[in-house]
């Protein structure tokens, strides 16, 4: 299994309709190939900073599957304008 982590800056009084596109594009990350379960939560100490969790089976099923198919054009429509500066995603095992 492998762990995506992104550290997600959004920008300034943003958070609100952040957390309601994100409550839409869960439905597509779910459904692809190879996901197993994600968590956001929202900073404590950072309003407007969240970090997302997705387990994945494997980094191909994140960064092959999921980031070249149409369903991620959708997830990018939905989520991509929110972010300053774009967030750097790592991978863990």
């Amino acid at each position: 299994m492998i762990l995506e982590v992104a550290i997600l800056n959004i920008k300034e009084g943003l958070s609100e309709a952040f957390e309601i596109n994100f409550q839409k594009a869960e439905g597509i990350i779910s459904s692809m190939k190879g996901y197993i379960s994600h968590q956001l939560k929202n900073c404590i100490e950072a309003e407007d900073k969240y970090i997302l969790l997705v387990n994945w089976e494997t980094i191909e099923d994140h960064e092959i599957g999921f980031r070249k198919s149409e369903e991620y054009q959708e997830w990018k429509a939905l989520l991509h304008h929110f972010y300053e500066p774009f967030p750097t995603v790592e991978h863990y095992k």
